[in-house]
């Protein structure tokens, strides 16, 4: 067992000030045993500067006092320490860069932040490489930050290239961090995740006011947001700090965990990726081409009866989803759209495929086979080779089917495809899937995901809808809540039949999570060539030469 802790701190703009706070939190984390301890990100300075120049000058160097102090202490208590600073890079860039140093105080591994958010695009530049995984006597260890993380891109390349530990430090004060992007990274790649977050101003505390108000938000929704955390591979948390003040939270972890892969059916899931599918992933989308579907439509769940399906096309329903291999025949779903404006979207076993079809009143429209064969299916030999998107008159629908849904790439596909909407029919069996997994493929990539299942109370799954209330840079209807990205989820009521909700096709346009941060063209590129690789080609390790 390992015991690892995670810090978080404020820092403003007086340097040794943030140098004694996190010298503190390495002390605090060696009291209470700890092997490695995760800081926040911008540990050295508040992430705001005048111009680039400022930023430059306030940067870190190679060796400079700040870091030195860090490497002393990490010496001393003969830990791994993870800090996230600004450095300035001898080619003239400057980078939000996370730094690990060893027990013997020499720096292991840094990782150059890939994709930066708002207006750190105005004073930073992007990392050029991918992570780097740091092989040491404790495990393979990855490194990202923040806004690497409210994307799959950087986390699923670390995973894939053999990470079992990652370390994400935050400087956020988005509440939806730490209950849904921290959490589902280590979920779906099934890996640990040890994650420091800031609290305290992230804005100098005399503009604070002043800025709150150009922005139409309360100055207190401008702090760090804290519940730094300890997450286990299966998206639960063994630890977790408040959301305000100084913390230091603590756990003991058996990293080699992380190396299995399976789930209960004992699919691999990360073998059981399809990398010849996801060439498109490659793609440098612009512009979205496709128009904007409709502002409102109504989406819903139904068990597989023809009353259940009946009962929400009558009542004006637009896309209706039945859970995987509904026990109901496809011409019985036909006839209860009878006479309504209706999409039904259901599953069926096809021979050596399975397969999502979409119908209308009118009979079959489309169909849309699963893409990723699983042990769950094993007559599932004949899997399809593209995802496809449906015109309809409210939107652009996908169809993910069954297992499809446990992969952050399927929806990906979905979303450079321009889809609207995504039609779910699946069957969860870990509870990271419902709580975690639908909930941020909505998020990350500005999809309207509606999912339905059946579980041991009947219908599940969930209609999640894209709020309108998008980030800090969207008019909001209400108070700014400190939701970044986050949809609206609507879930079936304990031995309902159906459910429904609101669904918004046209905010699937928008995908600006900040000024000059698009969710999806702006995903980081140096991960993509490790997502569209064979896993066992993508396997690619940093080993330092210091050991403890």
């Amino acid at each position: 067992m390992t015991r690892v802790a995670a810090a978080q701190l404020a820092a403003g703009t007086d340097v040794e000030a943030n140098l004694q706070a996190c010298l503190r939190m390495i002390d605090a984390a060696a009291g209470a045993e700890a092997e490695l301890v995760v800081l926040p990100e911008f540990c050295h300075h508040l992430s705001w500067y005048d111009d680039r120049a400022h930023a430059r000058r306030m940067a870190c160097t190679p060796g400079d006092p700040f870091l030195t102090a860090i490497a002393d202490r990490a010496a001393r208590h003969r830990m791994y320490v993870k800090i996230g600073v600004t450095m300035a890079r001898p080619d003239g860039r400057t980078t939000g860069t996370g730094l690990l140093f060893g027990p013997g105080g020499t720096v292991l591994g840094e990782s150059d932040k890939q994709i930066l958010m708002g207006a750190e695009n105005d004073h930073l530049d992007p990392g050029i490489d991918d992570s780097p995984v740091i092989d040491t006597p404790l495990g393979r260890i990855g490194m990202y930050a923040c806004m690497e993380g409210v994307v799959n891109e950087v986390p699923r390349s670390l995973a894939l290239r053999g990470a079992q530990l990652l370390l994400n430090s935050l400087n956020s004060f988005a509440t939806d961090e730490a209950g849904l992007h921290i959490p589902v990274r280590a979920a779906e790649n099934k890996v640990w995740v040890v994650a420091a977050n800031k609290v305290g101003p992230l804005l100098p505390e005399a503009e604070l006011p002043a800025i709150a108000a150009r922005l139409g938000v309360p100055p207190d929704r401008l702090r760090g947001a804290g519940e730094s955390q300890i997450v286990a591979p299966d998206g639960t948390r063994l630890a977790m700090a408040p959301a305000t003040g100084e913390a230091l939270v603590v756990a003991e972890i058996d990293i080699a965990r992380a190396d299995d892969k399976r789930r209960p059916d004992g699919t691999d899931l990360l073998a059981a990726r399809r990398p010849e599918l996801y060439a498109p992933l490659s793609d440098n989308p612009g512009e979205r081409i496709a128009a904007p579907g409709a502002p409102t439509a109504t989406a819903g769940l139904a068990m597989p009866t023809a009353t259940a399906v009946r009962e929400l096309a009558t009542s004006g329903a637009d896309l209706i989803v039945l859970p995987e291999l509904a026990d109901i025949p496809i011409p019985e779903v036909v006839r209860a759209l009878a006479d309504t404006a209706a999409y039904a979207v259901l599953s069926v076993r096809d021979g050596d495929a399975h397969q999502g079809v979409l119908v209308h009143a009118e009979g079959v429209v489309g169909t849309q086979p699963q893409l990723h064969p699983t042990a769950r299916h094993p007559w599932l030999t004949a899997p399809g080779k593209e995802l496809t998107v449906f015109e309809l008159p409210w939107g652009r629908l996908a169809l993910v089917i069954g297992d499809d849904a446990l992969f952050p790439e399927t929806f990906r596909l979905a979303a450079l495809a321009e889809a609207d909407v995504v039609a779910v029919p699946f069957t969860p069996s870990e509870p990271w899937e419902l709580r975690l997994g639908l909930p941020e493929r909505a998020a990350e990539n500005r999809l309207n995901v509606v999912a339905a299942g059946v579980g041991p109370n009947g219908l599940t799954g969930g209609i999640h809808a894209l709020s309108p209330d998008f980030t800090l840079w969207t008019a909001w209807s209400g108070p700014f809540t400190g939701v970044i990205s986050h949809p609206d989820v609507t879930v079936a009521a304990p031995g309902a039949t159906t459910a429904h909700a609101t669904i918004r096709p046209a905010q699937a346009v928008n995908r600006a999570v900040s000024r000059g941060t698009d969710l999806v063209a702006g995903r980081p590129r140096r991960p993509l060539g490790t997502l569209t690789a064979r896993t066992e080609e993508s396997r690619g390790m940093t080993t330092p030469s210091e050991q403890p």
